[in-house]
């Protein structure tokens, strides 16, 4: 049986193990900081997710990149459009409904990308979130796996 931590609310008990809620509370806590992190270079973590993904140079629809940055291809458009905008992201023909036009990174959008880099490899350092190297890479294929097992 699981150790309990000191009950409240619903687990007068004392609080099970529950991986996933810990996870969802965590990542209010990393969102905040990543927010503010992609704020300081004019990003969002989804437009930041956007760029990183483009740059690695494949050419991808509109839907593949919703896919690849988890979030809805309604919600892609907007996003899209505000990168394209800004000379971050092009595409290589008029797209539109039904005809599939490729997206991709911007000189402008790779140099955005480059400034953000260093200060997303240092909020995610091993000692700034409080963990060893072992135990960061540990963490880092514990999350991919149950990512993988609720997609």
């Amino acid at each position: 049986m699981p150790e309990r931590r000191s009950g409240y609310g619903a687990w007068p008990d004392g609080e099970p193990d529950l991986p996933l809620w810990e996870l969802i509370q965590t990542s209010h806590v990393v969102a905040r900081g990543f927010t503010a992190l992609f704020a300081s270079v004019g990003l969002t973590p989804t437009q930041f997710g956007v760029l990183a993904t483009l740059a690695a140079g494949e050419d991808l629809s509109q839907a593949e990149l919703a896919r690849a940055v988890m979030v809805r291809p309604q919600s892609m458009n907007e996003l899209f459009v505000s990168l394209l905008k800004r000379g971050l992201v092009e595409r290589d023909g008029p797209g539109g409904r039904g005809r599939r036009a490729g997206l991709r990174i911007t000189e402008a959008g790779r140099e955005l990308l480059a400034r953000a880099q260093p200060e997303v490899e240092k909020f995610n350092a091993p000692e700034a979130i409080g963990l060893s190297a072992a135990e960061a890479g540990e963490l880092s294929r514990m999350l991919r796996a149950v990512r993988e097992a609720l997609a």
